[in-house]
């Protein structure tokens, strides 16, 4: 995808009024203006000349002020003294410069700016494919989106969906494409492309809310990855039934690592190793390469220590029969060493 001089955001804060109210707002300014310069002129009429019949009447001076202010100005009404030259100059003009920026800023925020920001979201939706959806911006989502951008993912790649505007304009400044919405409805995932995603990753910061989301993201994209994050070992089972491929408890998580670090002091170091891009070796998955078919699990071309092979969509461990040879279609997971980082 080619890169845009700033990401995407299609969704702005949700204004406190609606539409029309904001509007009419508008419009009244714009009237109530108009009034206060109806009444200057009326108060100075005698400054002001018809060279038609000599004789200014209302609406001559209301004529006198469309005129004036959309400046179109025909001559046949004309400030003739000082003084009405002077109210033109200095109460008139900026009041018609603030008439002019109502009209040209509501044309822009209700007709220009939202047919734009539909036509920039139409070309950054037909560009989104193998992307990654990350569905609630909040502590989980974050790191979790630092963690791929640190492991070479293009920020471009990444759509972010979060009801909070502070939150994505943070996910924002991290060049990832952002949309404030609902994570629940339909509509807001379809807008994202959910079908042709890569994976989806689920933090929604509560398990009820995570797992109707995976509901919901499922029914729409049965065939894509679903990461979510639950805290709550009762509901990892319900979430796995809403359709979740991957559950991640971050309680029992931390409860692994400290009960590693209580049997070895080098062992909960190990596996934040692994789990961090920042350690010198790494977790990678990737499917079986073409001339490593035959080959046993310990005599991968990628210089890895594989550890297991899914087949079937069931996992074998280095130690059983069915690694010794490796067949087409096998998803190995191997520990690799991290090129980027330093050797001790």
């Amino acid at each position: 995808m080619s890169r845009p001089a700033r990401p995407f955001q299609p969704l702005r804060r949700a204004s406190q009024l609606p539409v029309w109210a904001d509007v009419a707002g508008r419009l009244s300014l714009a009237i109530a203006l108009l009034a206060f310069v109806v009444l200057v002129h009326w108060i100075d009429r005698a400054g002001l000349k018809d060279q038609i019949d000599g004789h200014v009447s209302f609406i001559d001076v209301v004529y006198f002020t469309m005129i004036s202010v959309t400046t179109t100005g025909f001559g046949d009404i004309v400030p003739v003294t000082d003084r009405s030259r002077l109210v033109e100059a200095l109460i008139v003009t900026p009041i018609r410069v603030a008439v002019i920026f109502i009209f040209v800023g509501t044309a822009y925020s209700f007709v220009i700016k939202r047919s734009w920001e539909k036509w920039r979201m139409a070309r950054i939706q037909q560009q989104l494919t193998q992307h990654i959806v990350v569905l609630g911006f909040g502590v989980s989502g974050s790191e979790a989106v630092k963690e791929l951008i640190a492991r070479g993912t293009n920020p471009e790649a990444l759509v972010i969906i979060d009801p909070s505007p502070a939150r994505l304009a943070v996910a924002e400044a991290m060049g990832c494409n952002v949309l404030e919405g609902d994570a629940t409805l339909d509509q807001t995932l379809i807008d994202v492309r959910i079908g042709a995603a890569q994976a989806v990753l689920v933090s929604a910061g509560r398990d009820d809310a995570s797992i109707l989301i995976v509901l919901t993201v499922r029914h729409l994209a049965p065939h894509v990855p679903i990461s979510v994050v639950i805290r709550q070992q009762d509901n990892e089972l319900l979430a796995r039934q809403a359709g979740a491929s991957n559950v991640i408890n971050p309680v029992s998580f931390t409860g692994l690592l400290l009960a590693g670090s209580a049997q070895g002091a080098h062992i909960a170091d190990y596996m934040a190793d692994l789990a961090s891009v920042t350690g010198k070796v790494q977790l990678n998955e990737r499917p079986v390469a073409a001339d490593e078919v035959g080959q046993s699990l310990d005599q991968l071309t990628s210089g890895g220590r594989g550890l297991r092979i899914y087949r079937g969509g069931k996992p074998f461990g280095f130690w059983e029969p069915e690694t010794r040879a490796l067949q087409p279609g096998d998803t190995i997971v191997e520990v690799i060493r991290c090129e980027g980082c330093e050797a001790d």
